[in-house]
């Protein structure tokens, strides 16, 4: 069972569309006790960092979420979901993160020419993960943002994606912890097999 975290921003129901097309159990739900229950969670998003944080810390899921970290329960964040995880966002202002990974949300710089960053990209795989089983050679995914991260370690991206001159992380991985800038849900193929590839990983736990 997969947990999707409803904190009142994302594409929820394209989720867990998602994950019941690759023979997945999946729910959406704002109840910790229910969401600790899960194999796995899921962290989506859309929108403003600050936004989101806050929305996640009125719900008290930002505990939820930490706890299924502390717990070895797989968690991947999906776009926002992903910005959410680090330690802070300029997104706005300076906004406070989770800080289960080490860097911050920073905006596009001046120099790219069209901001947000919209359409299909590719994703360079850095180095091999269970996230990319069955994806052949570097994937195309589905991104619509315009601040992206910047980690301080660099053991912790596993893909990157170049956008008008700009290299930044794309897909993230920390033990039990998992991220993904653009959105598999409107992906695909690939983004479909990248689903299901986090569910394995939870199942396996």
């Amino acid at each position: 069972m997969i947990g999707i975290v409803n904190y009142g921003i994302g594409n929820l129901r394209s989720v867990e569309k998602a994950f019941h097309a690759v023979g997945t159990e999946a729910i959406v739900s704002s109840d910790g006790g229910r969401l600790a229950e899960c194999d796995g969670l899921v962290l989506p998003g859309v929108g403003a960092f600050g936004d989101g944080i806050d929305g996640l810390r009125s719900s008290g899921l930002d505990r939820t979420v930490v706890r299924a970290v502390e717990d070895e329960t797989p968690v991947i964040g999906l776009c926002l979901g992903l910005q959410l995880l680090f330690e802070g966002s300029d997104e706005f202002g300076s906004h406070r993160g989770l800080g289960l990974l080490g860097g911050r949300v920073v905006k596009f710089p001046e120099t790219v020419r069209v901001v947000p960053h919209t359409g299909w990209n590719s994703v360079h795989v850095v180095r091999q993960h269970l996230l990319f089983s069955g994806l052949d050679g570097d994937p195309f995914f589905y991104f619509v943002h315009s601040f992206h991260v910047v980690a301080d370690d660099r053991d912790d991206v596993v893909g990157e994606t170049e956008y008008d001159g700009v290299v930044f992380p794309s897909v993230c991985a920390k033990g039990n912890l998992f991220g993904a800038q653009f959105h598999p849900e409107k992906s695909h193929t690939a983004g479909l097999k990248m689903l299901e590839n986090f569910a394995r990983i939870a199942a396996a736990r």
